[in-house]
């Protein structure tokens, strides 16, 4: 059954929260597999990132985000379930910023502002 809108449940709350984390999670641990500086260049680098923890780890978060996108698809409209998800960009991008120094310019923080402002307007006249 799809959730009327404006209306949000308890589980499909706890659906959003695990695909943001999960969708975070995978994108982190695909960036500790590619940013490792050991892995060397071409084919022995893909080798390498294989032999390692965080691209399996990386992988096992997207496989269980699918399920749970699935689920949170099953309890919302497409257009309405899409506007909640791109606060992945948001999430992953401060995680970007605490875990590996990534750099948040005046133009990338206004870019994100930007979307966010789109997706709440959107939102709004859903």
């Amino acid at each position: 059954m799809i959730v009327p809108t404006g209306s949000i449940s308890p589980l499909v709350a706890i659906l959003w929260v695990l695909n943001v984390v999960l969708d975070t999670g995978g994108q982190l641990a695909f960036k500790a597999a590619a940013g490792d500086p050991a892995a060397g260049d071409g084919f022995a680098r893909w080798l390498y990132m294989a032999r390692r923890p965080w691209i399996w780890l990386g992988i096992g978060c997207y496989v269980v985000e699918f399920l749970i996108w699935i689920a949170f698809l099953s309890l919302l409209p497409l257009s309405e379930a899409i506007l909640l998800g791109s606060i992945n960009i948001v999430a992953v991008m401060v995680a970007g910023r605490m875990l590996f120094g990534e750099k948040l310019t005046r133009l990338r923080v206004a870019g994100i502002l930007l979307v966010t402002l789109g997706v709440v307007i959107v939102g709004i006249g859903a």
